[in-house]
């Protein structure tokens, strides 16, 4: 974890915070308490749609629904910003399922799918920011090594493509020796949101 940067945002700058972050940033919260998750999330991408940017949630359909009332009471035009391509929500499950091979990510899929939907993101010349829940479903399910190596092929395909990429944990997931697999985890990424009350 020697190469990653432990991120402390100040409190009620949750805005600054993401707008801090660069292109190829690939972040991660590991959280317990669902309500500062969906905090972390919704600042993330209404931040991104308020600066222009698109953006792609592939999470869990009660993570979905819980999201699209925070933006609708930010007064973002959601089902716009959808008719746009602006946003882009997908199903995790039904989206991993696209790319899984006997239990395993397979690159191929995997790289011709998200390229799709990063181009439909991008539209005419957007910057792109993204979220995934995919790798938590697959880690909640005890395949740790298929979790390490989707998170691989993220963050290929964030520094290739140039876009910012969060994941997000639930604790209650890590279950075998806690702090080495929270570890793991982090290590796969460029910086950790803390977890903020």
């Amino acid at each position: 974890m020697d190469s990653m940067e432990i991120m402390k945002p100040a409190v009620n700058e949750t805005e600054v915070f993401w707008g801090e972050i660069s292109p190829c940033e690939h972040l991660v919260q590991i959280y317990q308490d669902e309500g500062v998750f969906l905090d972390a999330l919704e600042g993330f991408i209404a931040g991104g749609i308020q600066a222009g940017d698109g953006v792609v949630v592939i999470a869990t359909p009660p993570h979905i629904a819980s999201l699209n009332e925070r933006l609708n009471a930010r007064n973002i035009d959601v089902a716009n910003a959808m008719k746009s391509d602006q946003y882009i929500a997908l199903d995790a499950d039904e989206t991993l399922s696209k790319f899984m091979v006997m239990g395993w990510p397979d690159e191929d899929f995997f790289r011709a799918l998200v390229s799709d939907i990063l181009k439909r993101a991008k539209g005419e010349n957007r910057r792109v920011r993204a979220f995934g829940e995919m790798v938590a479903l697959l880690w909640a399910r005890g395949n740790t090594g298929a979790t390490v190596h989707l998170e691989h092929l993220w963050h290929r395909l964030c520094h290739e493509q140039s876009f910012s990429l969060f994941c997000a944990y639930p604790k209650i997931g890590f279950t075998r020796d806690v702090s080495a697999s929270i570890q793991e985890i982090c290590a796969a990424h460029s910086r950790v949101v803390p977890e903020r009350h």
